[in-house]
Order: C-alpha cells, then sequence, then structure tokens
C-alpha cells in the first residue's frame, strides 16, 4: 500500500513519437507501445491501493496533428476499450472521461460510454482519461455552466462543474519524456500536487518508474503553503 495519503495520480504521458523515432519506427508504434505502458501503470496502481489515476490521453491541441495519426489513435483508442475492459471489470477499476464529447466520432463516443457503464462498479481504482482536453476548456465549461445554472461563482460551484467533480486533486503529478510544463492539463486541480518529471519517454516507463515517483513523492514534505 502507498503511503503518505497518495489518493491520486495523474500522469501527462508524453514520448510516444519521440521512442518510435529513436527506434526507426513508425509514431504509430510509439502510440501502441504506450498503450502498453498504460496497461501496465494501471495494474500497479490497483496493486499498490492507488484510488485515482489520470492519464492525458488526447489534448484538444492533439487535433492539429496530421489526420493520419489522428485516425490511428482513435482506433487505437476503441481497440482498447473493446479489448481492455474484462480485464478492467475483474480488477475493479472504473472508467471515467474528462474533456468534450462533441468532435468525436459516433463510434468513438459508444465505445467510451459502453465501456464507462461497464466497468461502473469497479471499487478499487477510478482511472479518468483526459480525452479532448484541456485545462482551460474545463475551466471555461465550468464558468459557463455556473452562468446558466445562475449561481455564485465560488471555488465549490466551479469544482462541482469541472469534468473530474467528485474526484479529489491529484497528490502527484507525474511527467514524461522530459519536458519541463504541464501542458494545459488540470490547471485548477494541480495546485498544489506534487510534480515528478522523468526523461523516460512513455513506453518505457513501467510499474518500477512509478515506484521510483512515488519513493520521491513520499520523500517530500507537503505543507499546501501553511507553516506549522
Amino acid at each position: 500500500m502507498t503511503t503518505k495519503q497518495l489518493q491520486h495520480i495523474a500522469i501527462i504521458m508524453d514520448g510516444n513519437g519521440r521512442w518510435a523515432k529513436l527506434l526507426n519506427l513508425p509514431r504509430s508504434a510509439g502510440h501502441e507501445a504506450g498503450a502498453l505502458s498504460v496497461k501496465k501503470i494501471v495494474e500497479r496502481c490497483v496493486e499498490l491501493g492507488v484510488q485515482y489515476l489520470t492519464l492525458y490521453s488526447f489534448s484538444t491541441e492533439n487535433w492539429g496533428r496530421p489526420q493520419e495519426e489522428i485516425e490511428s489513435l482513435m482506433a487505437l483508442l476503441v481497440q482498447k476499450l473493446v479489448t481492455e475492459v474484462p480485464e478492467l471489470v475483474e480488477n475493479g477499476v472504473s472508467l471515467r472521461h474528462y474533456g468534450r464529447r462533441d468532435r468525436f466520432a459516433p463510434e468513438i463516443m459508444q465505445a467510451l460510454d459502453e465501456a464507462v457503464v461497464s466497468t461502473a462498479q469497479g471499487t478499487r481504482l477510478t482511472l479518468g482519461l483526459a480525452l479532448d482536453y484541456s485545462g482551460r476548456s474545463e475551466l471555461l465549461h465550468a464558468v459557463t455552466q455556473i452562468v446558466q445554472d445562475d449561481v455564485e461563482i465560488t471555488e465549490e460551484n466551479i469544482e462541482k462543474r469541472l469534468y473530474t467533480s467528485g474526484v479529489p486533486d491529484p497528490d502527484l503529478l507525474i511527467r514524461t519524456a522530459g519536458e519541463m510544463r504541464i501542458s494545459n492539463f488540470l490547471l485548477w486541480q494541480i495546485a498544489y500536487s506534487e510534480i515528478y518529471v522523468t526523461d523516460q519517454c512513455w513506453p518505457d516507463f513501467n510499474g518500477d518508474s512509478l515506484d521510483v515517483a512515488i519513493a520521491q513523492y513520499e520523500g517530500r514534505k507537503r505543507t499546501f503553503g501553511i507553516i506549522k
């Protein structure tokens, strides 16, 4: 079991393309290898008793990538949603989607919604997939809902209208592939998250890598801006 109340880990899964390039492979091969890393990290989080895992899977900015790559990513997503659901159910993993719904093809949303419903009874780990997600669009969505609902603008009312409503803020934010930025991810939620950056590309990140990140997290003192 993890210590220091590590409930929620969020990960910016970066470096699939770079990993593939280093091996003279197409970018699609990097995404396929990255999907295997997702499986390993989900399994490790279940073993450790982590309650929430949120993965930055497809940002709003990713729509600017070549159409061929987007289509490959979407096909891979549907494949994994269909084939991995039985194992997620067996491991007690419930799936959630954080992000916009209006720009995905109907078959994508159908596969995603069916996976969410099929895994709804999972109680060991909540796996959040941030798809067509950005922190700014999430905040815009929340504020728009507040205006429509005609309620006071408060932190509580904003949090109730975030895509991640009901989920505790991440304790630990991990970024792979060495980039020192948060790339528009969970801007509201990571206000006091501990940040860990590794040079490993996402396809090379595994259970042992996660253990290293958690060990570093456990060696830190979290004050949340308060001096005791």
